[in-house]
């Protein structure tokens, strides 16, 4: 069984004005808050999309900053809290023009010693596939001052935001983050397929969409069942999100039926299951749930 979800329940143009007037004028919670100093870079991930699931510690870091490099993933509503400081635009998007990463990463090294305060803002989580490894490691080898700020990636955020748990103890005792495509933009050809379609019952694939088929087909190859649970869901935690429940063996042809495009994220297992009972998107808008035991187990959750 498969179904293609869109919802829209964010907030109104209107309702996002006046989150944004909050969120430029009204003070932090009390707390030791750190302050960007003149010539320092932060590395900070903006989460998967939805403004809300920003930081605390991001948020300070927008009223901080000089200056914003962003990436494409970034959503505009974010850089509204950043009045004060310019916005520079660097790509960084699958099959879109982007600066090179060199010009990216020595940039933000320029304007550090020009004592700007630069905040680098990346989507999801800086440190998965995200190469904020590269960027911090460039600008310590120069001598930059750097700070780090974890976000919420997309792997974990916008499964969850599409009602599919990444964890779940009926199904999953470990899952595995893989990405879709490596330095080349093939296929990563360092992954050891079998030992991932083995070794953990759920997968979860960044940046797979355009070599899903390779990654289906080699799943399929190391015993993956063509009836497998797989949910593909793309532009997460913001309006235009959708979400696609398919097989391992129908997943090519009904990308294609359902018009899915990137960015997305896709789960292997049958921890997609779930959304049957847990696409609490679907429910605000007034729908009931598809399957209160998608698992089959029998037995209420709370005996589990």
């Amino acid at each position: 069984m498969r179904k293609c979800v869109s919802f829209a329940i964010f907030p109104s143009a209107a309702q996002r004005c006046n989150i944004a007037r909050m969120t430029t004028q009204a003070p932090l919670p009390d707390h030791n808050w750190p302050v960007m100093e003149p010539g320092w870079v932060w590395l900070c991930g903006a989460g998967p999309g939805d403004p809300g699931l920003l930081t605390l510690h991001a948020l300070n870091a927008l009223r901080q900053a000089d200056v914003v490099i962003y990436d494409a993933l970034v959503q505009q509503d974010i850089l509204q809290w950043a009045p004060q400081a310019d916005h520079v635009y660097a790509g960084k998007r699958g099959g879109k023009p982007s600066a090179k990463q060199r010009d990216i990463s020595l940039r933000l090294v320029d304007l550090a010693r020009e004592g700007k305060r630069v905040l680098r803002l990346k989507g999801g989580d800086p440190f998965v596939f995200g190469r904020g490894g590269e960027e911090a490691q460039t600008l310590v080898q120069h001598g930059i001052q750097v700070r780090i700020i974890p976000g919420i990636s997309a792997g974990i955020g916008g499964l969850a935001y599409a009602g599919i748990p990444v964890t779940h103890r009926d199904v999953n005792q470990s899952v595995t983050f893989v990405t879709g495509h490596d330095q080349s933009g093939n296929t990563p050809g360092s992954l050891d397929w079998a030992s991932i379609s083995k070794g953990s019952q759920v997968i979860v694939i960044y940046m797979g969409m355009k070599h899903i088929a390779q990654i289906a087909a080699k799943l399929m190859e190391a015993g993956r069942s063509i009836h497998e649970p797989v949910a593909v869901v793309s532009t997460a935690t913001t309006d235009e999100q959708r979400a696609l429940e398919t097989t391992l063996g129908s997943i090519v042809e009904d990308i294609d039926a359902a018009g899915m495009e990137p960015p997305a994220i896709i789960c292997v297992g049958k921890s997609v299951l779930m959304r049957q009972a847990l696409d609490w998107q679907a429910q605000a808008a007034g729908e009931a749930p598809r399957n209160l035991d998608p698992l089959d187990r029998g037995r209420p959750a709370e005996s589990a």
